[in-house]
This record gives structure tokens, sequence and C-alpha cells, in this order.
């Protein structure tokens, strides 16, 4: 253990102790002081989250000019030879120290949120216990210092999930949106697992200081060509990406995603927003010297993976009606272009500017992502529906969502001087370089990006007024005041200098923007913005004339191109019909069949032996005199 960053595993330790109070006690607490107790728990995360961050980058020596990994806490759990072993530990470098940040900020202001949000909600010591659980699966996803750790806390995350989905399991939407990810992901989980068993298996170790070593033995092993031309290590990442896919909501994984919005508001910005769909842009980050070095194909995978679920969710965005919806696909177009930064990333230096990129557009797009959906909690807070086409003119009803949901949407839409267009600037470049396809798919979907949110804002804030039920009003301090707070690090968080604290090898570089890149970026953004504002500023036909003359098309992306028909068809007409129905069959029949014939013909025998233990004397008297007649007949017959 470091003893200067001995404190670190306090940071996961805390959100676990309150979930066990809160899920222990809870009910013997009032409402309001189990969330205040475990609001001030996350603030303690908080704050030593930061400290962390400061301490890590500002006051800790470098090592021949680069960051270095730090273990602040390391135990072997389970122990299988003297070289493989698991591990629990806490590992600290820069990406894992800047997830904190990412984790404890967005948390702690769900957190605070959720205290108005929630307010008067049956089960809300149940939502804080469970929002806890989150916090503590996700912090220690982040510091695991071996792949299997990862693992372990990969799947709480993924309970987590399920319960904080399905928090209103009354409604079976619902439940059937928690059921529906679970499972989702467990399919995920799987190729993960296994690329985990692969990985293990030929490195010889699960731990990330070893794995990760550019001139370790560990990441040149199983280069050798395998399976379809590809070497051991590529298929075992590709395993590990296909985890990550699942869990990051890429196509064709990606189909949980939209559904989650089910659960209550605040959970869509911690979990669906910011933190447990960056997982799988964090598993491949923190494998990045693997896949650079040891399988730069599974790194293709990545790239095209990405870049085109950015272009595919961008598409739907802009014709679904339910704003959380939009939010969601919009998380999935954003994640993929973090795919993209780092699939297009080399390393070391200006090299890994894809790396970089994507680990600054995370940081992000954490920000203002979590202030879109927590905006779009006051929204519903006032109006109390989901659907754009039900509101309208609330600019004059909520003033600070209104800016503060401005903010966030000129700061996706990539405008300067709002964070995201340094971020996403980056990745941009990055992709120029690298492939001009990927590089044009993503100018596309930046016009697609400032479309759809700008959309959204108009028919949200401008358009016709509908007649409201009840006069909309602001959401109380207590939801407004962590707005505000992520308005400020949306516009701000860009002036962040990345390229000096976050890179591939830890080395810091000096970033620079290439306006020749940037400029036709933001032109394209403006494009964007221009036609959501003739089209839904004030109503007019206009909308509806672009979706009868592009009406096939509009009508397969208003239902998400069919893909959760593609999914049942699979399922029930191909897996249920043709490999469940007859391995139901083969149960019943030949394993269960068997068992049960066995079990009838030792009932009939029984039943006709059954008189040997009848307790008769005369019966036990006849069987044994019948025997030793029948002994001494054999004995006489074989001696003669």
């Amino acid at each position: 253990m470091t003893t200067d960053f001995g404190y670190a595993l306090l940071i996961p330790l805390i959100p676990l102790l309150m979930f066990l109070l809160l899920g222990l006690a809870g009910n013997q607490l009032k409402a309001r002081l189990s969330g205040l107790l475990g609001t001030i728990g996350l603030g303690v995360v908080f704050v030593l989250s930061y400290y962390t961050a400061y301490k890590y980058f500002f006051a800790t020596e470098k090592i021949a000019g680069a960051f270095s990994k730090i273990t602040a806490f390391d135990m072997v759990w389970l122990r299988f030879s003297d070289s493989l072993h698991i591990n629990m530990g806490i590992l600290l470098d820069p990406i894992s120290v800047m997830m904190l940040v990412v984790i404890s900020t967005v948390s702690f202001m769900v957190h605070i949120y959720s205290l108005g949000y929630m307010k008067g909600e049956v089960g809300f010591e149940r939502f804080y216990a469970f929002l806890s659980l989150f916090s503590f699966s996700m912090l220690g996803l982040v510091l695991a210092n071996n792949i299997f750790q990862m693992y372990i806390f990969w799947e709480l995350v993924g309970v987590s999930s399920f319960l904080l989905i399905g928090f209103y399991y009354q409604r079976p939407t619902a439940v059937l949106a928690s059921k529906k990810a679970f499972i989702v992901t467990r399919f995920a989980d799987l190729g993960f697992l296994i690329g985990i068993l692969l990985l293990s298996f030929n490195t010889g170790t699960f731990d990330f200081s070893i794995l990760c070593d550019p001139q370790g033995a560990a990441i040149a092993t199983g280069s050798g060509a395998a399976f379809l031309g590809l070497s051991v290590m590529t298929w075992s990442l590709i395993f590990v990406f296909m985890g990550g896919a699942g869990k990051s909501a890429m196509f064709p994984l990606h189909i949980w995603l939209p559904d989650a919005m089910e659960g209550p508001t605040p959970v869509s910005a911690l979990i669906h927003a910011a933190t447990m769909v960056v997982a799988g842009v964090y598993l491949v980050a923190r494998l990045f010297p693997v896949y650079i070095i040891s399988a730069p194909d599974a790194l293709v995978v990545v790239a095209y993976i990405g870049a085109f679920s950015s272009i595919f969710a961008a598409v739907i965005a802009c014709t679904q009606t339910d704003i959380k919806r939009v939010l969601a696909y919009s998380t999935m177009s954003q994640i993929g272009l973090m795919m993209v930064g780092l699939g297009v990333s080399g390393y070391g230096g200006h090299e890994g500017l894809g790396y970089m990129a994507s680990m600054f557009h995370l940081f992000t797009h954490a920000m203002f992502k979590a202030l879109l959906f927590l905006g779009a909690g006051a929204i519903i807070h006032a109006v109390h529906s989901n659907h754009m086409t039900e509101m309208g003119g609330l600019r004059k009803y909520l003033p600070i969502t209104h800016i503060t949901f401005l903010i966030a949407c000129l700061t996706i839409a990539g405008i300067p001087p709002f964070s995201a267009f340094f971020s996403k600037d980056e990745i941009l470049v990055a992709a120029w370089h690298h492939d001009k396809l990927i590089f044009a798919v993503e100018y596309i979907v930046a016009g697609l990006t400032a479309f759809y949110m700008f959309r959204l804002y108009f028919n949200i804030f401008w358009g016709k007024e509908t007649h409201y039920h009840h006069t909309p009003h602001e959401a109380p301090a207590v939801m407004t005041i962590p707005l505000i707070f992520l308005a400020f690090l949306s516009v701000f968080s860009g002036f962040i200098p990345f390229s000096k604290l976050v890179t591939t090898d830890g080395i810091p570089f000096e970033g620079h923007i290439d306006w020749s890149l940037a400029l036709p970026s933001v032109f394209i953004g403006l494009v964007g913005i221009i036609i959501a504002m003739v089209m839904y500023k004030k109503e007019t036909s206009l909308p509806d004339k672009v979706a009868a003359t592009f009406k096939h098309g509009y009508k397969w992306a208003f239902n998400k191109f069919y893909m959760d028909e593609v999914y049942m068809f699979v399922t029930k007409k191909i897996i249920f019909a043709y490999i469940s129905t007859p391995v139901a069959w083969f149960d019943r029949h030949i394993v269960d069949g068997s068992m049960n014939g066995i079990s009838r013909l030792t009932n009939a025998f029984s039943f006709r032996i059954r008189e040997f233990q009848s307790g008769q004397l005369q019966k036990y008297g006849f069987v044994f005199i019948s025997g030793v007649l029948l002994l001494t007949f054999l004995m006489v017959y074989l001696w003669n």
C-alpha cells in the first residue's frame, strides 16, 4: 500500500457502508434522513475524489516525465498459482483518477437533485440505498488493479442498474425494461468473460500493471495466428470489447438503452448518461496498450462499430418524441464517438491524440449529458409528461432550466467556447489522420447532433404553448443548484489541459486546435441548429412535409429500424422454435423420461418384493426353507 494514498480505500467503502445502512435500516429512519445520509456520504466521496485528483496530478512527482501508476491498496483474494491469482486492490493512474472525478461529481449532483425529484415517492430509502450500491460498484470498477476485479464490479454495476431501472416495480414496463437491460448485457458479459479467460491464459496474469506494460513480456504473447487469420490476443480483445459494447450500448447490443428510461430520471442521468454506459469506453482505454501493441486489428473493430453506432443512433434521435429517449439515443451516439477516438488512436505523444480526445470527451460528456437528463427531469416534474408534443413555451415558466438546458444543447452541438467543442474537435482530427471514411461519418453526426438537440430544445421551450392542466413552475432549489453547477462545468471543463493530464503513455504533450477541421465542424453544427430553428421554433407544417417526403425512411427511423422486432423474431421464431423447443423436448422426454422410467421400474420391482419384509414369521420361514432347498438342489446337481 502507498501510504500517501492509503485513504483512497475509503472512496469505494463509504458508499458501500451507506448501502448497507440504508438497505438494512432505511425503514427505521425517516425518508428525508435516509436521503441526507446518502447525500452526505457521496459528498465525502466527492471531496476525497477531488483531493485525490489534485494530489495525483499536481502534487505527486513524475517518473521520467510520466505520471506513475500507484497501487494504493492490494491484497491477494484467490490464488491459483504463484503467478496467477486474483487480487483486490486500488490502482491510481490518470484515467482512474479522472473517472473518480466524473463518477463522484455526477453521483453527488444526482443525490442532491433526487432529494427534490423523488420527494414523497414510495421506496425513497430504497432508492438511495440503490444509488449508493451503484456508486460503490462503479468506483470499484474504475479503481480495480486487475481485470478480474473489474469483472466482479462490472457485474455489480449490472445488478445495480437492474434494481434502479426497475425501481417502479409496480409498472410492467419498468419490470420488462430492467429484465431486458440485464439479459442483453449478460450476453455481452459472456463475451467479456471469455476474453478475460483467453487473455489471462495467454499472459499468465490478471494484473493491469503487468498486462499494460509496453515493454513487458505479457503484452507480446499470443501474437501468432490462431483462428481465421487472427491472433489469440486479437480474439481475446474482441471478446473483451463485446462486453464493453454491451455495457456502452453499441450496435447491435444497444436495444436495452432506450427502454432503460423507464427508471426515475435521476437514474437516467447517473447510469445511462454519465457513468455506466462509459464503462465500455473505460474498459478499452484501460487495456489500450494491449490493443495497440498486440491486437491493432481489434481496434479497427472498435472504430467501425463506434462510427456506425454514432450515426445509427443520431438518425433515430431525429425522429423520437419522448425527450428521455432522444437523450438516450444521443448518449449512444456520443459513446460511439468516444469509441471512434480510441479506435483511431496511436500510442505515445501526438500519436495518441485519439485516446486523449476520447477520455476528454468522456469527461465533458458526463457533465453536459447529466445536465440534459436532470434538466429533462425538471421539465417532466413541471408538466408531468415525457413527450415533447405535450410541451411548448416553457421558457417563461422554467427560466433556470431553460438557460441551463440551452447551455447543454450548445455544448453537445460543439459550439465554441463550450466544452464539447474542444473534446470533439480532437477526435475529428485523429479520425482525419487515420480514416477518412470514419471522419466523414462523424462530420455528418456533428450536424445531426446539433439538429436533434435543438429540435428538442425548440419543441420544449418555444413552439406552440400547450394548454397545461396546472401552470408549470420552476423546480425547487435542491434541483436547480445541481443544474447550475453542471452548466458551469459544461461551459468551462473544455479549458482543462487534458493533453497534459491523460495520455496513452502518461507523458504530457502539447495539444492545439486544428482550425481547418474545427471551423467546418462548427459550421455544420450551426447549420443543424438553423434548420431546427426554422422547423420547430414556431409552429409550421415543415416537419410534417419533411416526414411525408421521407415517408419510409422516417417510419423506419421512428421505429428504431425495427431492431426490437428483429431480436424478437430471432428469439421466438429461431432460437425458441428450433433450438429451445427441441432441447426442451429432449430434456422432458429423454433426460426426464429415462429418470422417470428408472423410478417406475424401481417402484414396480419394489412392489413385487415387498412381501420379503412383511413382518410375518411364516413367510420368512417359507423363504428360508425354499432357499435352503434350492441351494441344496444346485449343489447336488453341480456335484454330479
